[in-house]
């Protein structure tokens, strides 16, 4: 089992400090699209784990988040691309809640879910906590300089877990694991002969 697990807000769609509370507001990042696309058609399956504290704080409902993530599967899938499953948080920081990230409830649930491998399970986020909850799990944590990426960076770039992987957006992460991928194909047929 391949998975990759992606924030939502700032990853895959454009983030605002006000929440994306609307279908309206939720408004695809370039190249995030063809990014999942590219990733499914790998052989990966993607996830989305989401902390979505707007709920709890009434900004938005829940019908609200069904339009903008029934937005979301359907521009994925003209991409060609498909996501298996959203998960989200709609608690506040001080709920105390296990599903919450940093926590690492929903990430969890995501691998039984899948029956998948934590060791190699990447979790793209673009704020410290989406790759604190990986890490808690023995997972691979990537960085994207979209949303808040930059200024989580610059801000916690001391702090981030070991073994952080830094991209430009979710298209330059994609590439990158089809690179991988076609390296190892390389390495493998290699041994072969």
């Amino acid at each position: 089992m391949k998975l990759i697990i992606l924030d939502r807000d700032g990853v895959i769609n454009q983030d605002r400090d006000d929440f994306v509370k609307s279908v309206d507001e939720w408004v695809p990042l370039n190249g995030s699209m063809d990014a999942i696309a590219f990733l499914t058609e790998a052989g990966y399956t993607v996830a989305v784990a989401t902390n979505q504290s707007g709920i709890g704080r009434k900004l938005f409902t829940m019908q609200d988040l069904t339009e903008m993530h029934n937005k979301m599967h359907r521009l994925v899938l003209q991409a060609g691309g498909r996501i298996e499953g959203i998960w989200f948080c709609p608690h506040m920081a001080d709920d105390h809640c296990e599903c919450r990230k940093p926590k690492p409830g929903m990430i969890i649930d995501i691998l039984d879910r899948f029956k998948a491998d934590a060791a190699s399970t990447w979790l793209v986020g673009d704020s410290l906590r989406d790759l604190q909850a990986i890490a808690a799990v023995g997972g691979k944590p990537a960085l994207v300089l979209t949303g808040k990426g930059k200024k989580t960076l610059a801000q916690h770039g001391d702090d981030l877990p070991e073994n952080t992987q830094i991209f430009n957006d979710l298209l330059d992460f994609s590439q990158y694991l089809m690179r991988q991928e076609t390296q190892q194909t390389a390495a493998d047929e290699t041994e072969a002969v």
